[in-house]
């Protein structure tokens, strides 16, 4: 039986009154779920099939690091929409190689896909992390149709990549984006353990948090499960209403029962849930 004990809601305000074992509790997606390492582990090894099985061109070096790389997924016409997947794991930990079958959703479809590394906290700043999202989209946007990848791209991101979605819609050659399970303001994470990798300074909590920066306007599709925890649900609806508010497009997706691993299943099925919704943002762009 599982000791995780789900924190108390900390409305805006009310965060100072937490004990940290809450305060870390408040963004414990692994301890909240408790088969996340077997879901993850399963979609790691199905990735593995996937990259072993299906032409794709993979290793593909964007920057000078190991980890700064593409693994592109062209579909049969070049000028296919391109749905770019980052990958979470808190700035911290996770690779572009172990979400890999997330592809399956869009690329029966007739969709390329695309799977971007970056470098990790703490070897690089969360703002030097940053810059290598933008750098590998510029570098997609520039040579994508060397590769077969010529048309719009879609970022979406689940966790930490869906905060980097977020903050990739600046990107010119984004389209649109889905943020799934992101976190949006940073700040609170400097009370947990998070932090002591991340290191945050004030510029970064500032100038990196979408809840903080002014409304892109272009299509952001916001989702997140009904079981999450209550800080990423709040996050989430928090940046919705941000954006209504100046009418940026894009929906909020709910998804019924999900948490904060298994809502990844509605983006690798062609009918799931957010697969439509990427299909969909198309109507807003």
């Amino acid at each position: 039986m599982s000791s995780y004990v789900s924190p108390r809601r900390a409305p805006h305000g009310e965060w100072a009154y937490l004990s940290r074992k809450e305060r870390d509790l408040a963004y414990n997606n692994t301890a909240a779920v408790q088969n996340a390492a077997q879901i993850q582990a399963a979609r790691s090894a199905a990735s593995a099939q996937f990259r072993a099985t299906r032409p794709g061109k993979l290793d593909l070096p964007y920057g000078s690091s190991e980890r700064q790389k593409w693994d592109l997924f062209p579909a049969a016409e070049p000028t296919s929409p391109c749905l770019v997947f980052i990958h979470g794991g808190y700035w911290q930990r996770g690779a572009r190689d172990m979400v890999s079958v997330l592809a399956e959703g869009v690329r029966p479809l007739g969709w390329s896909a695309a799977f971007i590394g970056y470098d990790l906290t703490p070897n690089v700043t969360l703002a030097e992390l940053v810059a290598q999202i933008h750098a590998g989209l510029d570098w997609l946007g520039q040579n994508g149709p060397d590769f077969g990848i010529a048309g719009p791209i879609i970022v979406a991101g689940h966790s930490a990549g869906g905060h980097l979605a977020a903050l990739s819609l600046s990107n010119p050659h984004v389209a649109a984006g889905l943020a799934i399970s992101g976190v949006f303001e940073l700040g609170p994470l400097r009370d947990t353990p998070l932090n002591d990798a991340l290191r945050l300074t004030d510029e970064e909590v500032e100038t990196l948090s979408p809840l903080r920066l002014p409304v892109v306007n272009k299509p952001l599709g916001i989702a997140y499960g009904t079981v999450e925890l209550p800080a990423l649900l709040e996050d989430s609806r928090r940046l919705h209403a941000r954006r209504a508010n100046a009418h940026a497009p894009g929906p909020l997706i709910p998804v019924v029962g999900a948490d904060h691993f298994t809502i990844l299943d509605e983006l690798q099925k062609p009918d799931g849930l957010l697969t439509r919704a990427v299909l969909d943002l198309q109507r807003y762009m």
